[in-house]
């Protein structure tokens, strides 16, 4: 039998030199794969058909489905798993895929595990004896968020899953498909990595359509997921108004290699179709399968920009569970990190952080607390925007209330004052800090210091203590404003620039930090995105879990190495090559960045 790389070069010989196979044009004739065809003594596998109506996700949706079922499975085995979209294409044993043909031959010969395909088409929305009804392909496929995986995942599996017995094994589960199917089939891989870890991809949408550019430059940003990926694509594919399909695989290509991704791709001369990618169909789940007992791993030691800011062997640890939602986390001047449970009005405190069992207890209560920050006399002060009040615990644990009647998210201190932002109002205000004893305890009035972002939220200086960055939680920038000797803001631009939660109009960016050479850290949706000096993303880590969004960090521990982040109802950790900076620390000018 060839091997995958000379049957590929045997299926572009055919492409190319004008033979026909099977009354095929010239141009997109390819050999039939020996693993395609029916072999006598290959134990045959069964398909059943299925429809499914009942989505919440994509409501309105009819779909049918196919469930491909080998003869080797024995229901006290949970078979491995692949998904195919526009599930009737492959389902045959004729035509382009003969998946059942294929899978089949695969799984005698032990190139495949015992694995059951579940082919699923695309939702349509009836529209009655005389409309036209709504075909939601492109709304499922080429959408770039997590809705489709959701339908998959929370709907349509755990039905299949009432009569089969499939494993719940990440690695041992894949999904597959071509064009806008393929993007879809990227697309839940990435947004699920703890569902689905192999990808079959031939002639894949990854253009602007609805966002499918944007993956490359996630890929290359983003913190490596735990994925193994097949690209099929040919020089003749089409080219029209979303964006040139050929170069866009070769540009997905580029992005996986670089960021360390394990992918094979195979380039041809074809169009859209899928006639390439099914001559090479049994040789590309060879190879997506191989090893299949053998976890697929991720590794950021070359990783051109995680290797400077993250460390291999450290991934996200948790700290404490169990709160209703966790916010502002503050680090103190003898080191321990304090947060606070919002709905519950709770400040918790995290003694010694870094060490492998840190004490973790409530240290006050404090109605409507939601961010934290500490000055180097060890004050705490604390914006509490249900109450609409400012309010400072001493040392000695004594509670004054520095300002009230006002609402305000989050707040940083400096040595002059205080800023907070109001995102009602959609102001930062600044708030001279008490002069003296007989100052301490009077009621104080915030000054509107700048105006812009849409919904202030996070707040942080820079290590020299001289611009103040502003989180816009409606926007895609983070602010930036110069700081004036009198407490006064100028020169306001938005000036970060955020990458979105992909399905979403807003980035849902909360609380920042920042680095002590000036790079701002800043909680979203996506993960924590890290931003060089001139506002640029260089890095979105991981989430340390699916559940609760990120809304602050703050880093802690020995020089200021550990990421603290709140996250829902948990609190997490991990060590970092990077190195934090406390605004109540002694300002420090980071170098000249590179433009």
């Amino acid at each position: 039998m060839p091997t995958f790389r000379s049957y590929a070069i045997l299926c572009t010989l055919f492409a190319v030199t004008g033979l026909v196979v099977d009354g095929l044009p010239a141009q997109e004739t390819y050999p039939v794969h020996p693993d395609s065809q029916r072999k006598p003594d290959v134990p045959k596998g069964a398909v059943h058909s299925f429809r499914f109506e009942s989505s919440k996700v994509f409501p309105g949706t009819l779909r049918d489905y196919f469930v491909y079922v080998p003869a080797q499975y024995r229901a006290e085995n949970p078979a491995a798993l692949m998904v195919f979209q526009d599930g009737k294409n492959y389902a045959r044993e004729q035509g382009v895929w003969r998946l059942p043909v294929v899978f089949d031959n695969l799984i005698a010969s032990g190139d495949m595990p015992v694995t059951i395909a579940v082919c699923v088409n695309p939702g349509v929305v009836p529209a009655g004896t005389e409309g036209q009804d709504r075909f939601n392909r492109s709304l499922e496929y080429d959408t770039v968020s997590d809705r489709y995986a959701t339908f998959l995942v929370d709907e349509l599996l755990p039905e299949v899953q009432e009569r089969y017995s499939i494993t719940q094994d990440p690695n041992l589960r894949g999904i597959g498909g071509s064009s806008s199917g393929a993007i879809a089939a990227f697309g839940v891989a990435w947004h699920r990595p703890d569902q689905f870890r192999r990808v079959f991809s031939t002639v894949g949408t990854f253009v602007g359509l609805r966002g499918g550019n944007e993956y490359p430059t996630l890929i290359r940003k983003c913190e490596p997921k735990p994925l193994r990926v097949f690209l099929q694509d040919g020089s003749g594919d089409q080219n029209i108004y979303g964006g040139n399909w050929w170069t866009a695989n070769q540009t997905m290509l580029s992005a996986l290699q670089w960021a360390g991704y394990e992918v094979q791709h195979e380039w041809g001369t074809g169009g859209h179709n899928g006639k390439h990618g099914g001559a090479i169909f049994p040789d590309a789940m060879r190879w997506l399968w191989k090893d299949a007992d053998q976890p697929i791993k991720t590794d950021i030691s070359e990783h051109p920009e995680l290797m400077d800011r993250l460390l291999p062997d450290q991934d996200w640890q948790l700290v404490s569970s169990g709160h209703t939602y966790t916010e502002g986390p503050a680090v103190s001047p003898d080191g321990d990190v304090f947060f606070v449970d919002t709905k519950q009005g709770e400040i918790w405190q995290i003694e010694n952080p870094v060490d492998d069992q840190p004490k973790v207890s409530r240290f006050a209560e404090l109605e409507g607390v939601n961010g934290l920050m500490f000055d180097a006399e060890g004050n705490l002060y604390c914006a509490c925007n249900a109450t609409r009040k400012i309010v400072q615990i001493r040392p000695d644990g004594q509670q004054v209330s520095l300002a009230s009647g006002v609402a305000c998210n989050d707040l940083v201190v400096v040595k002059h004052g205080i800023y907070v932002t109001n995102p009602l109002e959609q102001t930062i205000s600044y708030l001279p800090l008490p002069r003296g004893k007989d100052d301490q305890a009077s009621p104080r009035r915030l000054v509107t210091a700048a105006r812009g972002p849409n919904k202030p939220n996070g707040l942080i200086v820079t290590p020299d203590q001289r611009f103040l960055h502003v989180v816009d939680a409606d926007g895609r920038y983070v602010w930036s404003y110069g700081i004036e000797s009198d407490g006064s803001l100028s020169a306001g631009q938005p000036y970060g620039y955020l990458h979105l939660h992909e399905d979403s109009l807003k980035t849902g960016a909360d609380g920042a930090t920042m680095t002590a050479d000036g790079s701002l850290i800043v909680a979203s949706r996506l993960g924590l995105q890290i931003f060089d000096q001139p506002g640029r993303v260089h890095v979105i880590t991981s989430r340390p879990a699916r559940t609760g969004p990120l809304s602050n960090c703050v880093f802690a521990g020995p020089e200021f190495k550990t990421l603290f982040v709140t996250a829902g109802k948990q609190v997490y950790r991990r060590k970092t090559a990077m190195t934090g900076i406390a605004p109540w620390q002694p300002a420090v000018t980071p170098p000249k960045p590179r433009l």
